[in-house]
């Protein structure tokens, strides 16, 4: 089980770092005509904090995210239905509706959309809560007009840092205070992140380094791309489905290759396979003889002809993952960086090359620290010194 899921907080007690009370005033003394807007940053409780107290006054939510209901006619559907109907499982109580991720609705499609949340918000007889990361865009100008706005802060370090900790010894996790200090400290005051990646790096049931976050990073955009890719029958949606992913054309085939087999099925997958090794016989042509304008079909034919070779979208959602090569590759790339950075800093301070460092002194300092010796005029970091201890 996930832990953002398993350690969602089930009271507003649990809810980390925020100031509750304008939210619970709402809930409890809910007047129609008004709706709540709740903002702040990415990961800092928002959602969580809704059902919580939902939770506690015994009501139900109803949840739309606003990216899939943004124009007029979506959210009169949707949203409006929604406030016509008593809850089925606790009538007694009401319920509350949640637009999630209002910052969703934009653009000449979706004209249309705030205007019909503000007469819905006027109709509504259940409390309408809303969420953004930024309220004060012009288009929610008439929105705002009608919400009580509420701010949710960003979490501080030491709120994310004690959650992690409470999570670590709830699951018998090994950790170091400064990595664990270290990986809160990264988060930026997402706490969804935090914990996602303490999930990632203690698999083994212990945290002692933190060099797969950088992994993570590159695996979101890539799980986006294919998302663009085996989810759509669209062409030109396929085609831009790698434009931002930061991972050279071999690499993102790999990923293809590998999860071809779980996203498609029977004739699919061998057609799949067949664009994909065409793309492959393009990328050969372009080594051998540096022909780069064969890229361009290379590319067309790993998105649009993958994307394109299934008759219709699967519904079923898949986990895509990493082939263990790339995994393996990048490990590799991140352990001579990690060793390269040291010996810059060691040759800085030693007046010879990085080179040299690698060859004849990194062995011998990699010794002494394990020894206890810990070379504090090299201004090496603690975890670059945890790094050369393993």
């Amino acid at each position: 089980m996930n832990y953002t899921d398993k350690y969602l907080p089930k009271t507003s007690a649990e809810v980390v770092g925020q100031d509750l009370k304008g939210l619970k005033e709402f809930v409890s003394n809910f007047k129609k005509g008004k709706a709540a807007f709740v903002y702040g940053p990415v990961g800092c409780g928002k959602t969580s904090a809704i059902y919580a107290i939902a939770a506690e006054s015994e009501m139900e939510v109803f949840e739309v995210n606003a990216s899939d209901a943004r124009n007029k006619s979506q959210i009169e559907d949707i949203v409006g239905s929604a406030t016509q109907q008593q809850s089925l499982f606790s009538f007694n109580k009401g319920k509350i509706v949640l637009i999630d991720e209002v910052d969703g609705i934009s653009g000449q499609k979706d004209r249309g959309g705030v205007t019909a949340l503000v007469k819905l918000i006027i109709d509504s007889p259940f409390p309408m809560i809303i969420t953004a990361n930024d309220p004060f865009d012009k288009k929610f100008s008439g929105l705002r007009k009608k919400c009580t706005l509420l701010e949710f802060n960003t979490l501080d370090h030491e709120a994310i840092l004690n959650k992690l900790k409470h999570i670590c010894e709830n699951e018998g996790i090994e950790y170091k205070e400064e990595l664990l200090s270290d990986l809160a400290r990264r988060s930026g005051g997402d706490l969804r992140a935090a914990i996602n990646d303490l999930q990632m790096l203690t698999g083994e049931g212990k945290l002692d380094n933190l060099e797969l976050i950088g992994f993570r990073d590159k695996t979101e955009n890539m799980l986006n791309a294919l998302l663009k890719v085996f989810k759509t029958t669209d062409a030109n949606v396929a085609n831009s489905a790698f434009w931002n992913v930061n991972e050279d054309i071999d690499k993102q085939m790999l990923w293809l290759e590998e999860n071809i087999p779980r996203e498609y099925k029977g004739k699919d997958i061998a057609n799949a396979f067949d664009c994909l090794s065409k793309a492959s016989v393009y990328m050969g042509r372009i080594r051998r003889w540096q022909h780069w304008r064969f890229l361009v079909y290379a590319g067309t034919l790993m998105s649009a002809g993958v994307a394109l070779t299934k008759k219709e979208k699967y519904k079923e959602m898949i986990t895509y993952k990493p082939t263990s090569r790339i995994l393996k590759i990048w490990m590799a790339n991140m352990k001579y960086q990690k060793r390269k950075e040291i010996a810059r800093k060691i040759a800085e301070k030693t007046h010879t090359s990085a080179k040299r460092v690698i060859s004849d002194v990194l062995p011998y300092v990699q010794t002494m620290i394990k020894k206890g010796k810990e070379f504090r005029e090299f201004d090496l970091s603690e975890e670059e010194i945890t790094w050369l201890r393993k």
